[in-house]
């Protein structure tokens, strides 16, 4: 028998690879094959509708992930073993095939990769539906398509599902977004988008330090706290609480009817009367007056505001006369069975009731145009744009949801671009496929639900729901991790993971309420980060496993530096539940701490950044031990964590030199991202009198690199420096004083 990569229906199962993935597949299911062994899963039925759920079959028998939105804004991951496992509105799943047989048992190793491949499902974009996937109790694997409108209708999908397989999981994902990219065209992969420069300088966003009651003097007073702790930030994102709306449903002197808040109305593209009143307490004029002294004063370089995709919560006012011409009106929102079959959210159920001022479709990038060039005029360098997700509920009646957000979503992108410099575009609460597959230039976009300081339960499922998100996201965009606070009993666990996760760094700290000891080991002193090269991932050996509730899993997320990986390992046990889960009782380990092993194999793609004098071997720093050790790629490290803590590890391959110098750069040792400050690295070892190793680096702060022997001498910029060696585990490191910019380090053997 000849067995093909590419998945193909055989009496009633779906056959990849020679496996079966599915059993009792349906006459009706269409495979129509793709490009490098992929294809497409679609189906027919007899009467036309906006919205059919079509059986693909029983899935059992492999381990698996699916990340699926949990509320109508956020994705989350999912686990399990079989198609019971699969929740409603699934936007991605994974499955783990091993070639000799099914599910291992937990007990089994995890080092045998040799017999596995992966089979991705992608739920796709097809024409003006879109598709997520959603098992049922009896294991059937099903796929759902809609519309959003009643007068959008189809008895036949062919392309909805995509299905492909591979032996590297990471690769199968880009790969698969890759084909998807050029075969629908509705989007870009990340590596064909501009990306913001924002990303790589400190950060601080106005939200969790003032919510709506942000005001000039209050980011006066941040913005002065920074700049006497010696870390000033270098973009601001001026959050909500900056436009001029109204609340139609709010009497005066009465109070707040609880929902009506999410229906306030944008009135004007205007800043309203807080940024616009010299007598005010920040002392400004206006809009312009404000953003120009900030950046004069505090050396800002870049100014961000908040809208939403609608223009406000509620929309925008159709009364309003500066609003007038863009033809808008009160619609009220229509919910799929998905949106409300998880966890119903306040804000569309609110908008059910009061409706939202949604603006002509024709007249959106009129709209866009005229907010953003104002706010460009004024100074203000890009726009963090929310509430994405709410348009998929107003399609009816605009030709669908699919429609309506690809004709907003290319409004937006479209004045972004022409408005503001280097692409400086957030999107946020844009979980759904439709923005997903309809993203052409947008950089960034939110992987998660909101940091929220004041809930304990939402920490670890923070930071391991945008590692997992980023496998999907962030093939699409760079995925934002959120702010955080620096002074929080959580900061170090949310700041290693910004600073391993690829993504801006940027904080919502109140005035004067900050740790400066966190903030300098993500943050340099001229205000940029180390910020790694890909979206920060789980490790392979982490993928199929909950390191939220299984009680016994730590998270491990890897990501590579240009000359070297990093690992961050995190214990998310104990501190929380995924929604819709319960808790697991008598898990008597999540309480105390947990250990697991890191291995330089965990980094995925390490030899692309290790040059052509790796020996195999690698030089392991980390963060928290200080500790240096030499490991073959196979090698591990024991790490044990209590719950809430971290630690990062630079993984550095081994160089060989000239006559035997073993030699591997850290980086910055103080930092959380130590190898993130290594540029370069070059060699001269012809001259055996004067052998030298030249390394490239940023920052400032003690610098290390692992070398088997003790060099002659080092020189900084040209001149001699002195340096410690120790000859137990070869870590050597150098002081980088006075400015932070770009150095020459040079070891003399």
């Amino acid at each position: 028998m000849t067995i093909t990569a590419a998945p193909c229906v055989e009496d009633g199962r779906l056959m990849v690879r020679g496996k079966v993935v599915l059993t009792q597949v349906p006459t009706n299911i269409i495979v129509s094959q793709g490009i490098s062994g992929s294809a497409f899963l679609g189906s027919a039925s007899a009467i036309p509708s906006s919205r059919h759920v079509f059986n693909l079959g029983i899935l059992q028998g492999y381990k698996l992930l699916c990340l699926f939105r949990f509320k109508i804004w956020w994705m989350i991951p999912g686990y399990g073993k079989s198609g019971s496992d699969i929740p409603l509105e699934t936007q991605m799943l994974l499955l783990e095939i091993k070639q000799e047989s099914a599910v291992e048992d937990d007990g089994s190793s995890d080092s045998d990769t040799e017999n596995t491949f992966y089979v991705l499902f992608l739920p796709v974009l097809d024409g003006d539906f879109r598709t997520s996937l959603q098992g049922t109790p009896a294991n059937e694997l099903q796929f759902c398509v809609e519309s959003g409108d009643a007068d959008v209708q189809t008895s036949q999908m062919l392309e909805p599902v995509f299905i492909n397989s591979g032996d590297n999981p990471f690769e199968l994902i880009k790969n698969s977004i890759k084909i998807l990219e050029k075969h629908k065209g509705t989007f870009r992969h990340i590596e064909n988008k501009k990306i913001p420069v924002h990303l790589d300088w400190f950060g601080w966003c106005t939200w969790d330090a003032f919510y709506t009651d942000v005001n000039p003097r209050g980011i006066k007073e941040s913005l002065q706290s920074f700049s006497e702790g010696g870390c000033s930030p270098k973009f601001l994102i001026i959050d909500d609480g900056w436009q001029d709306t109204v609340n139609e449903f709010r009497k005066e002197g009465e109070p707040l009817i609880e929902g009506t808040q999410f229906a306030s109305r944008l009135v004007d593209i205007k800043e309203n009367s807080k940024f616009k009143s010299s007598e005010s307490d920040g002392g400004c004029s206006d809009l312009h007056e404000f953003v120009n002294t900030i950046k004069g004063k505090f050396g800002l370089k870049y100014v961000y505001v908040w809208h939403a995709l609608t223009g406000y919560w509620g929309g925008v006012l159709p009364s309003s006369e500066t609003m007038k011409k863009y033809n808008p009106k009160i619609v009220y929102p229509i919910q799929s069975p998905g949106n409300v079959g998880n966890l119903r959210d306040v804000i569309p159920d609110s908008l059910e009731k009061y409706g939202v001022g949604i603006i002509d479709p024709q007249k959106i990038f009129d709209f866009y145009n005229d907010l953003h060039s104002y706010l460009a005029s004024n100074g203000v360098d890009g726009v963090k744009v929310d509430a994405q997700n709410l348009i998929e509920t107003l399609g009816s009646g605009f030709g669908g949801r699919v429609s309506l957000t690809r004709q907003y979503q290319q409004a937006l992108e479209q004045s972004t671009s022409m408005n503001f410099k280097d692409n400086n575009l957030i999107c946020c609460m844009s979980h759904n496929s439709d923005s997903i597959y309809s993203s052409k230039s947008s950089g960034v976009a939110r992987a998660s639900e909101d940091f929220m300081p004041r809930e304990p339960t939402f920490q670890t499922l923070h930071v391991a729901s945008v590692a997992f998100n980023s496998l999907l996201l962030g093939e699409i965009v760079v995925p934002d991790w959120d702010m955080f606070h620096s002074k929080h009993y959580t900061a170090e666990f949310h700041g290693v993971a910004r600073a391993i996760g690829g993504c801006a760094v940027y904080v919502s700290d109140k005035p004067g309420n900050h740790d400066f000891e966190i903030l300098r080991k993500l943050v340099l002193p001229d205000g940029s980060i180390l910020r790694a090269k890909h979206a920060g991932r789980p490790t392979r050996d982490c993928l199929f496993k909950d390191p939220v509730m299984d009680g016994k899993s730590l998270l491990k997320i890897w990501n590579l530096n240009k000359l070297c990986g990093v690992i961050g390992v995190f214990n998310c046990q104990g501190a929380g539940n995924w929604p819709l889960k319960q808790a697991i009782k008598d898990m008597k380990t999540t309480h105390s701490a947990i250990s697991g092993n890191v291995s330089p194999c965990d980094v995925e793609f390490i030899a692309n950044v290790a040059g052509g004098n790796w020996n195999g071997d690698f030089a392991v720093y980390a963060f928290n031990s200080g500790s240096l050790s030499r490991l073959p790629k196979n090698g591990n490290i024991k790490v044990s964590l209590a719950i809430l803590k971290c630690e990062t590890f630079t993984i550095s391959p081994i160089r060989v030199f000239g006559q035997g110098v073993h030699f591997a750069p850290v980086g910055l040792l103080d930092m959380y991202n130590s190898g993130g400050a290594v540029e370069a690295i070059d060699a001269n070892m012809n001259d055996l009198s004067d052998s030298r190793i030249k390394i490239k680096a940023r920052g400032s702060g003690r610098f290390g690199v692992y070398s088997s022997s003790k060099p002659r001498s080092c020189m900084v910029d040209m001149k001699e420096e002195k340096f410690i060696y120790s000859s137990e585990n070869g870590l050597l490191t150098v002081d980088l004083t006075g400015d932070c910019k770009f150095r020459d380090i040079e070891f003399i053997y």
